[in-house]
């Protein structure tokens, strides 16, 4: 299959939803961004490439950084990690106060912010300070990606500023017991880990685990056993694009995990990881160009799991 081709034939076809939908702005310096920018980038297991469009362009990740992140807490909890987070679709705006209050602060699943922050919780409590923390994670992610990658500090100080609903769920959530440590030390963390900034060739290269049952397909290392990287891959299905989870599910057919950033990637399992980037949303904080190239992916390839 000429991978390739079907790219330059997405970006063709692409070029009038690019204009569709509103970059995020709820966080200020996110709107800092070209909003016509498009690109996508496939990882094939075997090491080969494909990109088009400015895909060596670095995004704030946002909450692509939560796959990660619940990876490493499934890695160290195991089946505990699901006390404090269910793995549930929540058929909620991700950062909804009135589900997580009636279900007494048990987040419904790790991809919605409270859910996130409780994953975020869990590994300060197991690397001890926030440094540590954050460096395991920056760590997690370099290995994957297989190079260094960088930190926003404009989007993180922003994210401080204006996250009024992140502290408030935090702090509701606490209430409940299910924030161990101090919310503000939480949050410094979980706001670092979305100021993270990457490529689309990055990211896929960096979600080939999960393609490949939970293990690097060029290094080998084990970074989930195959059960484990089931559960991200069924979590990424369900719940990796809030209340469209289903929609995505329908239109695209694939594991995928958005961010307000613009990006989202995506698994085909034993074959690719791919990531696309548009920062124009939908109603629901999805990339509306990124979810549209990807659905033209699936049905020219017909790569769907389904």
């Amino acid at each position: 299959m000429n991978y390739q081709t079907i790219l330059e034939e997405i970006y063709e076809q692409i070029q009038p939803e690019l204009q569709i939908g509103k970059v995020a702005n709820y966080i200020p310096a996110l709107k800092e961004v070209n909003a016509d920018d498009f690109a996508m980038s496939i990882h094939l297991l075997d090491g080969t490439s494909y990109n088009i469009g400015s895909y060596n362009k670095k995004f704030s990740i946002q909450s692509i950084s939560k796959v990660f992140t619940f990876s490493m807490a499934l890695e160290i909890y195991s089946k505990k990690l699901y006390k404090r987070v269910w793995h549930e679709p929540s058929g909620n705006p991700f950062n909804s106060l009135v589900q997580l209050e009636y279900e007494k602060g048990i987040p419904r699943n790790p991809f919605i912010n409270a859910g996130a922050i409780v994953t975020t919780d869990t590994l300060l409590s197991h690397y001890k300070t926030e440094d540590k923390t954050f460096e395991a994670i920056n760590n997690f992610i370099n290995r994957l990606c297989k190079e260094k990658i960088d930190f926003d500090e404009k989007i993180y100080n922003s994210e401080l500023k204006h996250g009024f609903r992140n502290q408030a769920l935090a702090s509701l959530m606490k209430s409940f017991n299910n924030i161990k440590n101090p919310i503000n030390k939480t949050l410094n963390i979980y706001f670092k880990h979305c100021s993270l900034m990457m490529s689309c060739e990055q990211l896929a290269t960096s979600m080939l685990y999960l393609a490949n049952h939970g293990i690097d397909p060029k290094t080998k290392e084990i970074y989930l056993n195959s059960s484990r990287a089931k559960r991200v891959n069924s979590l990424m299905l369900t719940c990796g694009h809030y209340d469209a989870s289903g929609d995505f599910a329908f239109h695209v057919g694939l594991p995928g995990k958005s961010g307000v950033g613009g990006g989202i990637v995506a698994i085909v399992p034993k074959k690719m990881a791919i990531c696309v980037y548009s920062p124009r949303l939908n109603s629901k904080g999805n990339s509306h160009a990124g979810t549209k190239a990807l659905e033209l992916f699936t049905s020219k390839t017909k790569l769907s799991i389904f």
